[in-house]
């Protein structure tokens, strides 16, 4: 597992390469502000070799936060993590691995059949009870996510998983009541303060596409202050100190600039003005840690930013200016970028070595 001592110590091994505040401080220790995703790419042999290859050179090259889901390549991603994690030099204990549940997922490839699969796979066992099923392959009821935390556990060969989030929970939203949508997020929060103290995982989150994107009375609209009450009451129902809800992710480049441009939030505890927030302020201000995905837009972004924003961000090539964009918004602690293929990883990382820019410099961009 990662420790405050394993992180800073990779901290120190590699902060000199990188500029100023590369690495921020990210539970339980500090992380790599340019992070490593597993998401794209197809279900091969052929992927894993090269996603392999590319999360051993990152880990070994300054980047210690590795991201990715269990239904991510059909498990083959969780998979070669663990691979990775068996290969590089580097200690466990300065690595940040997060992971996922959500969506139930297949066994190394994709069945002819995936409904089929489903019914025989989760449904006849009894791990999931198809009323709680949304769109045929998700589900985030505590028993389902206590069921897929276990497979990730084994896919990733370690003992504990340092960040797990539940994984675009606003999908159960588009059939379900939003109180029986939350009451199920409770119910898995009290599951998840349970396999923290149990030392299984060391923080929860919630891993996000639409929900903090969308303004109050969209369908997919998840309301930061209510999921924290949730946890707060999970935590009590446990029996611990302080809830484990910690961590944020959702999408954030310079074409889906919403978590800084929305205000989709109500003002934070104490906060001097009334008035709707961002959800980047809002997590700023209650002390949330945030991680962006899709920083190159799935790729898009790696060859083409708008020139007024290309021309304020640092950097060699226009993917680093992308993954900079996305590491210079306020209150973001890592910004993933796929890495599926090796040669992109030195260019990826190397964004670090660039300043990000300062909040002043950020907010002039949408000015």
């Amino acid at each position: 597992m990662a420790t405050e001592r394993g992180t800073w110590n990779y901290r120190d091994r590699f902060g000199d390469s990188f500029g100023r505040t590369y690495f921020r401080r990210f539970p339980p220790g500090v992380a790599a502000s340019v992070g490593i995703g597993t998401y794209l790419g197809e279900p091969t042999d052929a992927v894993d070799d090269d996603y392999r290859e590319a999360i051993t050179a990152a880990l070994d090259n300054g980047s210690n936060m590795v991201d990715t889901a269990i239904n991510y390549r059909c498990q083959r991603s969780e998979r070669v993590v663990g691979g990775a994690l068996d290969a590089t030099d580097v200690d466990r204990d300065e690595i940040i691995v997060a992971t996922k549940g959500g969506f139930l997922p297949f066994d190394s490839e994709r069945p002819a059949e995936p409904g089929r699969y489903i019914r025989e796979q989760y449904v006849e066992p009894g791990i999931v009870d198809p009323e709680t099923l949304v769109r045929g392959s998700h589900s985030i009821e505590a028993g389902v996510i206590d069921h897929l935390l276990d497979r990730s556990l084994s896919n990733l060969g370690v003992e504990q998983i340092d960040c797990y989030y539940v994984h675009n929970p606003e999908t159960q939203l588009l059939d379900r009541d939003p109180e029986a949508v939350y009451d199920s997020l409770e119910a898995t929060f009290e599951l998840l303060e349970r396999r923290r103290a149990a030392g299984d995982i060391g923080c929860y989150g919630l891993a996000t596409w639409e929900a903090f994107r969308v303004a109050p009375g969209v369908e997919q609209h998840l309301s930061l202050p209510r999921l924290l009450a949730r946890a707060t009451q999970a935590a009590e129902t446990v029996g611990v100190d302080d809830h484990g809800l910690e961590v944020l992710q959702l999408p954030f480049n310079v074409e889906m600039a919403d978590a800084f441009t929305r205000a989709t939030q109500p003002a934070p505890p104490d906060a001097d003005e009334e008035g709707p927030v961002s959800v980047l302020e809002y997590a700023h201000a209650v002390g949330l840690q945030v991680v962006t995905s899709a920083s190159l837009g799935q790729g898009a972004l790696a060859s083409s930013l708008p020139s007024a924003v290309a021309a304020e961000l640092a950097g060699d090539t226009t993917a680093q200016r992308a993954i900079n964009f996305a590491r210079s918004a306020p209150g973001v602690t890592t910004a993933l970028v796929g890495m599926s293929s090796p040669a992109h990883v030195a260019e990826n990382v190397a964004a670090g070595t660039f300043d990000p820019l300062g909040a002043s410099a950020f907010d002039a961009i949408f000015e």
